[in-house]
Parts: structure tokens; C-alpha cells; sequence
């Protein structure tokens, strides 16, 4: 390793191989490394083994086989606090922060050299202070629950960087950024490793890959396909060596919109916040019958609120919602699904799945009296069939279906989320960030499912802070801001007076 080291390796794994229980191939001689001050992008599709392969970097998983070297040394991980001690952190998709903690106790929490007795006012000063050097400000005392997405990203960050990392791994760090956000984390990481650090991304969106990246190793069904400097790159290229030669990515299909009367009408809607502050203001909104409607906004401006209420989970302080004409304010949750509704939410782990259960009822648990026999109980066939339909819309990779969600990557459980919303054949469905996580194949077959949707008359309301996602599927577009909508648009009109829009309100 000397040779090397002296040329700024500072990782290097070799022949990695992961076998899981039930004999599941994940990785298969997988070699990988890095160099010091370098951002190196691994990328695949969804199920590539690439989360797998930084789990194991990381101390969070023992490789079957293979060997890891850390700054010219062999190292063998127990745990993640081993990788820790060699200077290596990992931001997992799913943050690991604790809600109810402000951001000083986060950063500190587990952190092994801290004292027993903590003078938390001293250590808020401390991390802040600390956090400035590194420009990432941020108000250690602030509660963490109150922080939007990028933010607690950036709570992340810090926490690795205070307990000494230099080597810093990031799994699918975007996928629930809006498109400001991404470029400040981009900022942050640019700034972090030409102080010396080095970075791990972890991505299947090829166009940030290309951005971002100083080299790129493409993973495919566990092997590793390439390694590439951005130069040698080009967008072809990395999609042909991701899904493999020949293969086709499916177009949305396209069709004349046949739009409806109004089935949701939304008048007047106040929403507070966790905090009791008002965070919906006075919302009025229309979705017609076989229409997308795009909500678009900077993440924090009162949608994750709207969207709560809608489906039964935040109570409305005032206004009306309307469904066909019937009042349906502050309806609980299995009062939609009987009305034909279904919901894709943003928090896949906490709200769109249950983690400890299998694959097979997590496909089936909003159709469960579909499966059920005349005395009221589960057929365990009917279950499975029911759940390899749902597999089956968006190619789901589970180890079997009786293997806990928990296994599953973040892309997949994503997967089973769409296609079991989507076998619901709902009338009408609210899509919280459908295609977070998704690689470029499933994320164009998820766009074909909304407008598959929309073409048969049923009513799509997409919540996305990917605004060239809201662009290219909407009907019409609702610019929402500090909890108002700020303004209608069509898709065609001008891109940048959408942007304005969402980063000022209503101009004029």
C-alpha cells in the first residue's frame, strides 16, 4: 500500500464480497478506492450493491470476503465506531438524528470522549463555534424537529466532522433536497474537500454525478462495471454502463389531457405547525378529475403541513375540503382509503412502510380484505399473489417476500410504496416525492404510472421539490410560499418566473 498512499490513496477495498442469509448475492469482487481531497461518485441502479458496498466501508456491515485498506493500514470493522477511530462517517439515506434533541445533543449524542457530567450552554457554544470554522453555521440550541430537510443534512455533516472524520460517505445525500438545497449541499462538499477531506457520494442520478464528481465507479447487480474520471465520462455512457447494453428506458407516454369537474376543492385552509405556528395560510386550491396538479415550493413553506392534513394525519385550525362535493375536513386516514384515495408519502420509513414486517404484507396491508377468506382470515396464497403483483409493477429486489422491508435498499422500498398505492387504482392520489431514490429507469416508469393514472380520469396531486419533475408531468402548476399559494402556472410558461415565484411569492 505504500505506493499508493504516496499517491493520495488513502481507501482501498478489495475483492469485497457480500453474501446475505437465504445465500443473497449482494456484492461479488467488488474492488474500490479513494483518494485524498477527491469527491468520487458510486453509482447503479436501484438493488446495485452500492449502499451495501459503504455499509461495509463504513463498520455498519461484515464483508463475506475481501480486504480494507485505511491510510496505508489493514482494518477490520466491528462496528461504526471502529470506522470512526479510522476517521470514516457515513450521512445513511434515513438520518439518524433524534427528533425530540436539539442539534447539540444530537452531535454529541454517542460521541465516546465526551464526559460524563456535560455542561450542555458550554457545548452548544462549542459546537457552534466549531461549526462557523468549518461554514457550517447553524444554532446548536435550536430543536431538531424544527429544522427543514437540509438543514438536519447538514446536522449530519457537522456531527461527522466534530468527532474527527475526514473521510465522509453520503447515501443518495439529494434525494430529498429541492434543487437550492442541492446546490448548498454541493458548495458544502466542494469547500470540505479542498480543506483535505475526502467524499463518498453514493447517487444513481447521472446528471449530479456529472456535476459533482473528480472520478465515478459504476456498480451493476452487485460487480463493479467501471471506473471513470469525469473527463472520460459523458451522460450515454454512465446510463448504458449502469443498466447494461441494449436495455431501454420506457418514455412517459404521452396524451391529450381530459380534464373533469372539480373533485377537491380547497378553501381557506389554516394549518399550524408542530410549534403552533401558522404554517398554512389561508389555502385555497382547485384538482380537477384527470388532472396532475404539481405543487411545487422550497422545501419548509407549509406543504409537508397541507399534505398532512389532507390525508388525516394534521388536524385544519379553518377552512373546508371538499371531496366531489361531500365535506371531508379532518378525515382519518381509512375514511380516504374507502373513498378511493391513496397516498405516496415523503417519509417512506416512518409513514409508508412498517419496517419489522415482511416484504409480502407491506405489498398487501391497505388490501388485506381482498385476501381474506369467508371467516375473515388471511389466505396466505391469495396474500402472496396479491404481493408478487404489486413486486412485479416496478421490479421490486427483495431477498424473498418474507424477508422484513428493513433489508430492502431505500430505492426499493420506495418501489413497493408506488406499486402498492398505484394496484390500489385510487381515484385520486397524493405523490409526496414519488420518484425520490429512483433510479432513471424506475423513476421514468413511475412517471408513466401518474400519467397511466391521470389518462384514465383519476386525479394526481404531486407534491416534489424536483422542479423539472413538477415540469414535465403537470397539467398546471401551484407555486406554494410562507404557506399561501403564490401563483397558478402552466408548464409552459417561463421557467424562471416559476423559480422567482418560489423563492419570493407573488410578484406584482
Amino acid at each position: 500500500m505504500t505506493e499508493q498512499l504516496s499517491a493520495g490513496l488513502i481507501v482501498s477495498m478489495q475483492g469485497i464480497t457480500k453474501v446475505y442469509e437465504g445465500q443473497v448475492l449482494a456484492l461479488e469482487d467488488v474492488d474500490f478506492d479513494l483518494r485524498k481531497g477527491e469527491i468520487h461518485v458510486l453509482l447503479g441502479e436501484n438493488g446495485a450493491g452500492k449502499s451495501t458496498l459503504m455499509k461495509i466501508l463504513a463498520g455498519a456491515l461484515k464483508p463475506t470476503e475481501g480486504r480494507i485498506f485505511v491510510k496505508g493500514r489493514e482494518v477490520s470493522f466491528s462496528s461504526p465506531r471502529d470506522a470512526y477511530r479510522e476517521g470514516i462517517g457515513m450521512v445513511h439515506q434515513h438520518f439518524t438524528l433524534i427528533p425530540s434533541l436539539n442539534v447539540a445533543e444530537n452531535i454529541l449524542l454517542g460521541d465516546e470522549k465526551m464526559d460524563f457530567l456535560l455542561h450542555m450552554p458550554k457545548i452548544a457554544d462549542t459546537v457552534m463555534k466549531f461549526a462557523d470554522r468549518v461554514n457550517l453555521s447553524v444554532d446548536a440550541r435550536t430543536p431538531l424537529h424544527t429544522l427543514s430537510v437540509g438543514e438536519k443534512q447538514r446536522v449530519e455533516i457537522l456531527k461527522l466532522l466534530y468527532r474527527g472524520a475526514d473521510i465522509m460517505i453520503f447515501d443518495e445525500p439529494t434525494s430529498v433536497l429541492g434543487g437550492l438545497e442541492v446546490e448548498s449541499f454541493f458548495e458544502t462538499l466542494r469547500s470540505l474537500t479542498a480543506q483535505g477531506s475526502s467524499a463518498i457520494l453514493v447517487t444513481h442520478k447521472i446528471s449530479e454525478a456529472m456535476n459533482i464528481a473528480d472520478r465515478l465507479t459504476v456498480l451493476r447487480k452487485g460487480k463493479k462495471i467501471a471506473t471513470l474520471t469525469k473527463d472520460e465520462a459523458d451522460e450515454r455512457k454512465l446510463v448504458e454502463l449502469m443498466i447494461g447494453p441494449g436495455e431501454v428506458i420506457p418514455p412517459p407516454p404521452s396524451a391529450e389531457r381530459k380534464t373533469g369537474s372539480v373533485v377537491l376543492k380547497i378553501r381557506g385552509l389554516q394549518v399550524f405547525d408542530d410549534l403552533g405556528n401558522l404554517a398554512v395560510r389561508g389555502v385555497n386550491l382547485d384538482l380537477f378529475e384527470g388532472e396532475i396538479l404539481g405543487l411545487a415550493g422550497v422545501e419548509g413553506n407549509g406543504q409537508e403541513e397541507l399534505v398532512e392534513t389532507l390525508v388525516g394525519l394534521r388536524k385544519a385550525h379553518g377552512g373546508t375540503i371538499e371531496y366531489q362535493g361531500a365535506r371531508i375536513r379532518n378525515l382519518k386516514p381509512r375514511d380516504l382509503l374507502d373513498l378511493g384515495w391513496a397516498y405516496i408519502p415523503a417519509d417512506r420509513l416512518g409513514r409508508g412502510v412498517a419496517p419489522e414486517l415482511d416484504v409480502m404484507l407491506n405489498c398487501c396491508m391497505k388490501k388485506l380484505d381482498e385476501v381474506a377468506d369467508k371467516f375473515k382470515l388471511i389466505n396466505q396464497r391469495n396474500l402472496s399473489e396479491l404481493a408478487k403483483k404489486v413486486i412485479s409493477m416496478l421490479g421490486v429486489k427483495a431477498p424473498s417476500q418474507k424477508a422484513p422491508v428493513k433489508y430492502l435498499s431505500g430505492g426499493n422500498i420506495q418501489k413497493l410504496i408506488v406499486g402498492r398505492e398505484a394496484h390500489l387504482n385510487p381515484k385520486l392520489l397524493i405523490a409526496e416525492q414519488p420518484t425520490a431514490g429512483l433510479d432513471v429507469k424506475t423513476t421514468n416508469l413511475t412517471h408513466s404510472i401518474l400519467l397511466e393514472m391521470r389518462n384514465r380520469g383519476a386525479s394526481v396531486l404531486l407534491v416534489s421539490t424536483n422542479l423539472d419533475e413538477i415540469l414535465k408531468l403537470s397539467d398546471r402548476i401551484a407555486v406554494i410560499y410562507k404557506g399561501e399559494i403564490a401563483g397558478i402556472f402552466s408548464p409552459k410558461d417561463d421557467v424562471g418566473l416559476i423559480g422567482t415565484c418560489m423563492l419570493r411569492g407573488k410578484q406584482g
